[in-house]
């Protein structure tokens, strides 16, 4: 083969690189937090761990007004680092009111206790059973992060979610947890159609009653329930406090903005954590602040 012919060649090669999957190793587990991502390659997908370098993490004692929900996770997290009997979490209820951000504070609390943070998405719940398989035998403790998790009608992957909860005949390891976040506590769907076990459905299914249990149980597999609640004035005037003080606020700014800070949360509808923090953000940039470590 002339050198003209195999520069051709070499010109090929480099043009199909990127659409090859990269060469599988293994990642680095040094990373405190991971995402699962699924790549597409000449028709072929595949899911692999990606480090996570810079984690937005949050300490706990920046989660006011949601003590008793805090005071549980921790305490199953630290039962789970430290190889004790723990139970899968399901945390759901207001938006904004700190769910997934408790989730990150236990990872910065626990981390230097070997506990690490892989991030799921919804459509990758499919892979559940690949990711836990590639975690056997480690020694860290992992958590699954589901966030902000629901299935519509129709959709399957939460068989899959099912499973590795509770029900596989293939154990999950036990340095895996899952922690998943919701603003429904009833992660399926239901309808009033589908409690009207006397009557059977259009497409010919005469058991209704137990399509219901099927959508109830998934949520029953999680062995802790957390749920979250609107705050309070009172309450989010004091998590707005929190955030500017952070900031560097004295206590003038901090009483001098309560009534802009309640008139920011109308105009957003809603007077949750997630606003408190926009605002003090918001606040502190216009009065040149700067975040404390």
């Amino acid at each position: 083969m002339d050198e003209s012919s195999l520069r051709d060649i070499a010109a090929v090669l480099t043009r199909l690189a990127p659409l090859l999957p990269p060469a599988q190793h293994e990642p680095d587990w040094s990373a405190q937090a991971f995402r699962w991502r699924r790549r597409h390659y000449l028709g072929v997908s595949l899911g692999r761990l990606e480090a996570v370098w810079r984690v937005a993490a949050i300490a706990p004692a920046d989660l006011q007004h949601v003590e008793a929900q805090k005071a549980a996770l921790l305490a199953n997290t630290a039962q789970f680092v430290r190889g004790l009997p723990a139970n899968n979490v399901l945390l759901t209820g207001a938006r904004g009111t700190g769910k997934s951000s408790l989730i990150r504070a236990c990872l910065a609390q626990f981390a230097h206790q070997g506990l690490r943070l892989i991030e799921v998405d919804k459509a990758d719940l499919v892979d559940l059973p690949d990711i836990v398989a590639q975690l056997s035998g480690r020694p860290e403790r992992f958590i699954l992060f589901c966030d902000d998790l629901s299935f519509e009608e129709g959709e399957s992957s939460y068989k899959a979610l099912k499973a590795v909860l509770d029900g596989s005949v293939a154990a999950t390891g036990d340095n895996v947890l899952i922690y998943a976040t919701s603003n429904r506590r009833h992660l399926m769907p239901e309808f009033m159609r589908e409690n009207l076990a006397a009557k059977h459905q259009d497409d010919g299914e005469i058991h209704p009653g137990e399509t219901v249990e099927e959508k109830v149980s998934l949520s029953e597999r999680f062995g802790l329930w957390l749920s979250f609640y609107p705050f309070r004035q009172d309450a989010y005037l004091d998590i707005v406090a929190h955030w500017l003080r952070r900031h560097g606020a004295d206590e003038a700014l901090v009483e001098a903005s309560r009534l802009e800070a309640l008139q920011f949360a109308l105009q957003r509808g809603s007077r949750s954590g997630r606003v408190a923090l926009q605002f003090a953000r918001d606040c502190a940039g216009r009065h040149g602040l700067r975040r404390r470590p």
